[in-house]
């Protein structure tokens, strides 16, 4: 996604290309065979949901939109979802996801993290209510954890790293509600541990891998994927 002349263009496929994906199923069978998907085009061509899906699509509320996608597959939870890649949403199958907990965590818990003083104190605020309240909108672990007008700042940091680290992810989205219980507004994430989400023995399952080992497998299959990117630019996704 590129911006041209004040308006954001999307680098996608024709919608007559047969090659481009068109519903749900097709993106969870791509997420599948390929490991992990960014949402948006990324350094490495071709890396990305926007590249493999018709431009027309986006943003379009139709069963064909990829941006609604992304709701649904957090929501069901076949795939896991967050902030994954370079701070930027993505997808990650269930059999790589524990790869990247072993890289990202270097087999830290985040408890563990903490009281070795490799977190700040931000993080724990936002861990702690998360380890109470799971699927909590964005707007309410914001309030729970203490951010705000007249407490800690910077809430958007401090949950996107805690995606990064993959201590969690996203559950879905929705809409806020009004005193007569009608929505209103953009749909916002709600948050979830991983472990809550997709149980502890998946996502410690590859623990046994050191930082460096893990990387290496994932770089393995960036490497065969995308045999033209650099190592710099997939080590900068990655």
């Amino acid at each position: 996604m590129y911006e041209r002349d004040g308006e954001w263009v999307m680098e996608g496929l024709d919608a007559r290309d047969p090659k481009r994906i068109k519903n749900m199923e097709e993106l969870y069978e791509y997420v599948e065979t390929v490991g992990f998907l960014p949402l948006f085009s990324s350094r490495v061509v071709g890396f990305s949901l926007e590249e493999l899906t018709a431009s027309s699509a986006w943003f379009s509320g139709q069963t064909e939109d990829p941006w609604e996608w992304r709701s649904i597959a957090a929501t069901e939870g076949k795939v896991v979802y967050g902030k994954f890649f370079d701070k930027k949403a993505g997808f990650i199958s269930k059999e790589w996801f524990p790869y990247f907990a072993a890289y990202r965590r270097d087999g830290y818990d985040f408890d563990t993290l903490y009281e070795l003083g490799m977190a700040p104190r931000k993080s724990m605020l936002l861990m702690d209510v998360l380890s109470r309240q799971q699927g909590i909108p964005s707007y309410e672990l914001k309030t729970e954890a203490g951010f705000g007008k007249d407490g800690e700042k910077g809430f958007e940091g401090a949950i996107t790293n805690l995606m990064m680290q993959t201590y969690v992810v996203i559950d879905g989205f929705e809409r806020k509600l009004n005193r007569n219980g009608e929505e209103y507004g953009w749909p916002v994430a709600k948050y979830v541990t991983a472990e809550a989400k997709f149980g502890r023995d998946m996502v410690r399952s590859q623990y046994k891998l050191s930082k460096e080992e893990a990387l290496n497998k994932i770089l393995e299959q960036m490497y065969k994927l995308y045999p033209d990117a650099t190592e710099k630019e997939i080590r900068k996704e990655i």
